[in-house]
């Protein structure tokens, strides 16, 4: 039986595996991503050992899981057993309720979410499901649906996904050479002295802390990552500053390393905030997570000659701290 383009066809019961013949919208995809995406609710860790044991083949041959796939390429996927999936589970319907509620804009390439704070962008280390295996869930007719970007967890606001390949690899190219424009809005400790400010600088993981990032604080060259925003106050309050944020560059944690560096720590920040303060802002303005949030983002798709502009306000629970202090 010769498989149809990006079908699947299952073989007699007695040798349930499946084969998958790979199209154009899944060309240049590496196979550990692909295979999270086939094997629906299964943990990262049965993905890996099943290619780590070579039970996964592309086109007979055994694989690493950085291999990119090309089109035409014969992917064979060995059965899930149910013992390895009895401990993962679907996102809830109210999950799907509110990410479909959150749908800002959707075209035939693209799809704009107001992501809420506290809703992973992806699961693993622990998490079961995230925003993206959650629209797979919602929507199950698309072929295809990948994240363009991330926020942390903890943030809220924009986050786009690509409706198919052409497009995931032409915003990654934009994002690459800064054909996107990203702004954010923080609430900073303090008050903003001197306007609008650059900053570039370099960042590094924290020695031990793999989900942790710091200034490079030497000499050396080529040491960390190149770190670029553009910080300028919006609004002054008692004791912290409304700030808006053009992040030129997408190092994890960058506005929130870069603004603790400065001295001016983001509120509600548990990793790199005030922590007293945050009690404060907590107890008397109800102030419960991170005060960032991903609010516009206005690009130019060349595939297709589209400009995008799309904002969105500070989320309610932000923007009531915002009116407590004034």
């Amino acid at each position: 039986m010769q498989p149809s383009d990006y079908s699947l066809h299952k073989l007699p019961e007695k040798s349930p595996v499946r084969f998958v013949t790979i199209d154009a919208n899944h060309a240049g995809q590496r196979i550990d991503n692909f295979l999270l995406r086939e094997l629906k609710n299964v943990p990262r860790s049965y993905v890996y050992r099943i290619l780590r044991k070579g039970e996964v083949r592309v086109n007979k041959k055994r694989i690493k899981p950085l291999f990119k796939l090309s089109s035409g390429d014969v992917v064979r996927i060995p059965p899930v057993h149910l013992a390895e999936n009895r401990n993962t589970g679907l996102a809830p319907q109210s999950l799907l309720t509110q990410i479909k509620d959150a749908i800002i804009e959707e075209d035939d390439d693209l799809i704009f979410i107001d992501k809420p704070s506290g809703l992973a962008v992806h699961g693993g280390s622990g998490v079961r499901y995230g925003l993206i295996e959650s629209f797979r869930q919602l929507r199950p007719e698309l072929a295809f649906v990948e994240l363009v970007h991330r926020l942390d967890k903890e943030t809220s606001g924009i986050v786009m996904l690509a409706k198919n390949r052409q497009t995931l690899l032409a915003l990654h190219e934009l994002l690459k050479t800064g054909g996107i424009q990203k702004y954010y809005q923080t609430l900073a400790k303090g008050q903003w002295q001197g306007g609008r400010r650059e900053i570039i600088n370099q960042l590094e993981r924290q020695q031990g802390r793999q989900q942790k990032v710091q200034v490079v604080k030497t000499d050396y060259k080529n040491q960390g990552k190149e770190a670029h925003s553009i910080f300028s106050p919006l609004t002054p309050l008692a004791d912290c500053t409304l700030l808006k944020v053009e992040l030129l560059t997408g190092r994890m944690h960058q506005i929130r390393t870069q603004l603790a560096d400065l001295g001016h720590p983001v509120l509600g920040d548990s990793q790199y905030g005030d922590f007293s303060l945050n009690r404060d802002y907590k107890k008397q303005y109800g102030l419960k997570r991170l005060f960032l949030h991903a609010y516009h983002v206005t690009f130019l798709l060349p595939t297709t000659g589209k400009q995008y502009d799309c904002e969105i306000p500070l989320a309610d629970d932000l923007l009531q701290v915002v009116e407590a202090l004034t």
